[in-house]
C-alpha cells in the first residue's frame, strides 16, 4: 500500500506540472487542465492492474480502443501533452519514479522555454496577399517586378477563376522587406490590376491540428 500511495503521489504532482507548464500562454480549457493533472495517476494505476499479467493487459487495451474522442481534433501542443502525461504515468506504473520525474522535468523546461521564446512564430512581415486581375491580363510573373521591389520572397499559391471567368484571383504569400512600405506596394499593384480588389492580411497561422 505505501508504494501505491507514492507512485499516485508521484503521478499526481508531475501531472500538476505538466498541466501548469502545458496551459502557460495557451487557452486551455479548464477540463483539459484537469485531464492533464490527473491523467499520469490513471495511466499509473492501469499499468499496476495489468503488471504481470499478459491476458488482463490485452483485455485493458482492447477496452481502450473502443474509446472515441467525441470532441473537435486537439492542437499538436495539446496532443504532446497528452503523450508526456501518459508517459509519466507509465513510468511511474512501473516503479521508475526518478526516471518519471527527470523526463517530465526536463520535457517541462524546454516546453516552457520554447512558449517563453520567439521559436517557431511567424514573422511580423509575413503577409497573405489576393490580388483580382482582369482575365486580358497575363498572371504568370505579373507582380514579379513590384515584388522584388519590395518583398524578400513571395510565392503564388493559387490561381482562381471569379465573375463568370471574366477574373482571375491570385494568392500569394509574400515576406515584406520593410512593413512601412505596405501601402506603397498595394498603390503600385492597383496601378496594374486596374484599381480591381486587393486584400492584404497578415498570414493566418497553419492548421496544428493532428
Amino acid at each position: 500500500m505505501g508504494s501505491f500511495l507514492l507512485r499516485t503521489l508521484v503521478s499526481l504532482l508531475l501531472g500538476a506540472v505538466i498541466a501548469v507548464t502545458s496551459s502557460y500562454k495557451a487557452h486551455s480549457s479548464k477540463g483539459f487542465v484537469l485531464t492533464l493533472a490527473t491523467l499520469p495517476a490513471i495511466v499509473q494505476m492501469v499499468i499496476m492492474l495489468v503488471n504481470g499479467n499478459i491476458g488482463t493487459g490485452v483485455a485493458v487495451a482492447g477496452a481502450f480502443s473502443l474509446v472515441r474522442f467525441r470532441s473537435v481534433p486537439g492542437q499538436a501542443r495539446d496532443i504532446a501533452a497528452i503523450f508526456l502525461a501518459m508517459a509519466a504515468g507509465l513510468a511511474t506504473g512501473t516503479n521508475n519514479l526518478a526516471m518519471a520525474a527527470v523526463f517530465t522535468g526536463i520535457l517541462c523546461l524546454v516546453n516552457f522555454i520554447y512558449t517563453w521564446s520567439s521559436f517557431g512564430e511567424k514573422r511580423e512581415s509575413a503577409r497573405e496577399l489576393t490580388v483580382t486581375i482582369p482575365e486580358g491580363l497575363s498572371y504568370t510573373g505579373v507582380f514579379d517586378d513590384i515584388f522584388d521591389k519590395y518583398a524578400s520572397k513571395y510565392t503564388l499559391n493559387q490561381v482562381k477563376t471569379t465573375n463568370l471567368g471574366s477574373m482571375f484571383k491570385l494568392s500569394y504569400d509574400i515576406d515584406l522587406k520593410n512593413t512601412d512600405t505596405e501601402k506603397e506596394m498595394i498603390d503600385e499593384i492597383r496601378t496594374r490590376n486596374g484599381n480591381l480588389e486587393i486584400v492584404c492580411a497578415q498570414l493566418a497561422p497553419g492548421r496544428e491540428e493532428l
